[in-house]
């Protein structure tokens, strides 16, 4: 490869191949990944293909029927079509057993969100009695359904588009598809576009999944792996990985994951990560950029999309979960240093976090509710305000020199009769 080859926004900061004892660091550490079971097998990837061509198929004929209730002509009605895509961890193929599938249903402009999504479908699929758990959320910031489909954990967004015909094949990037949008759709479709840019911008598709599923297990046993309390979740940590690899392209996973603790143990923040310069667009959305935006200013840790409209994923973070996670990355590059140094083992890089022994005061959340939907609402809407508890709870415990531990565990349950 030429020196000279960018990858992102700058030249990388080392094109070196791996030695001999990287590559039996990289053995070790795949082998560490398989028996932590770390991979789905191959016949529940089979079920997860299995249930996204069903949804595409329901979510096909749906659009068909309103076409029809529409009195439209015949030909329309047969070429009426929509279509499900992917993205989040499951589109990188870097998802673990049991993962949920983030889906979008792209579907052409008379059909709308508000009612023949949130009302119609969701009358078709609670009907169905491969469904369950069925929980519509309309007003979240990018409006989504949750539910289970044979088991499988779903959340399906949806795009209405600019074409009265969806093809097969779309282009979701493609700027037909972009005209006269609201900004619901646009952070619909940002999912597809993000994990496209990133399998796109990444030198080595397979060395970036495999460190990805690395630096995610590790974040979750060290406890930093929540959106919702201020830390980093699944596209966060994907980009931030996306990025090391551009900056090591021809380094393989055990180096990769070295060389991640070791570029934001000495990451300078508020400056941003990104995977590629900020496109402004022609359609008038915001982008991230704190020369203009007051609020941008404020932010500690920008992670930024890599795709119109370019955003900062990681807005959540705090001054408090920041230092955590600091903290963090030096205790990982430290191990990282006794691995290579072959001092320590890739098991000690992933041992948990002694949250319990940590701290001296926990605050435990209980949620009831009355029946079974109702605990999905009242869950849901916990979850979405749990940040600014955390928050609160950072400002109680500097005030009063309480070293207080908040663990994101519910206990959610519906009273007995």
């Amino acid at each position: 490869m030429s020196g000279s080859l960018r990858y992102g926004i700058n030249r990388p900061i080392s094109i070196a191949w791996p030695t001999e004892a990287d590559r039996q660091r990289n053995i070790e550490l795949e082998k560490f990944l398989i028996d932590s079971s770390l991979y789905p097998s191959k016949e529940e990837d089979a079920e997860r293909e299995k249930v996204t061509e069903y949804l595409d198929l329901i979510v096909k004929a749906w659009v068909k029927q309103l076409t029809c209730l529409r009195g439209y002509t015949d030909q329309m009605v047969e070429d009426a079509n929509a279509v499900i895509l992917t993205f989040g961890s499951y589109r990188l193929g870097a998802h673990g057993p049991g993962a949920d599938i983030d889906a979008l249903c792209v579907g052409p402009s008379y059909v709308s969100r508000e009612e023949d999504f949130f009302i119609i479908l969701h009358d078709i699929l609670a009907e169905m009695e491969e469904v369950s758990e069925l929980q519509p959320i309309p007003d979240a910031h990018v409006p989504v359904m949750k539910f289970k489909f044979q088991g499988i954990s779903i959340d399906l967004l949806y795009a209405s588009i600019s074409l009265l015909v969806v093809p097969e094949d779309i282009d979701i990037s493609h700027i037909s598809v972009l005209n006269v949008i609201d900004k619901q759709t646009v952070q619909s479709l940002n999912g597809c576009w993000v994990a496209d840019q990133i399998l796109k911008h990444v030198p080595n598709v397979e060395n970036f999944r495999t460190t990805l599923r690395c630096l995610k297990f590790w974040a979750k046993r060290r406890g930093i792996y929540s959106n919702a309390n201020g830390f980093l979740g699944g596209v966060n940590w994907a980009l931030l990985v996306a990025r090391v690899c551009q900056l090591y392209p021809n380094a393989i996973p055990s180096m990769l994951v070295s060389r991640f603790f070791r570029v934001y143990t000495q990451w300078r923040w508020p400056n941003p990560v990104m995977m590629c310069p900020i496109e402004m667009g022609e359609l008038g959305f915001s982008v991230w950029d704190p020369r203009k935006n007051p609020k941008d200013r404020s932010h500690r840790m920008p992670i930024i999309t890599p795709a119109y409209h370019c955003m900062n994923s990681s807005y959540k973070v705090s001054l408090g979960t920041l230092q955590v996670m600091t903290e963090q990355f030096q205790c990982g590059n430290r191990i990282c240093e006794e691995i290579e140094l072959g001092k320590a083992e890739w098991s000690a890089l992933f041992e948990h976090y002694p949250f319990f022994e940590a701290y001296e005061n926990y605050l435990q959340v209980d949620i009831v509710a009355a029946d079974a939907d109702d605990l999905l609402t009242w869950k849901g809407w916990v979850e979405s305000r749990f940040r600014q508890l955390t928050l609160k709870v950072k400002d109680i415990s500097s005030k009063y020199f309480v070293k207080m531990g908040l663990y994101h565990c519910f206990t959610a349950r519906c009273p007995k009769n």
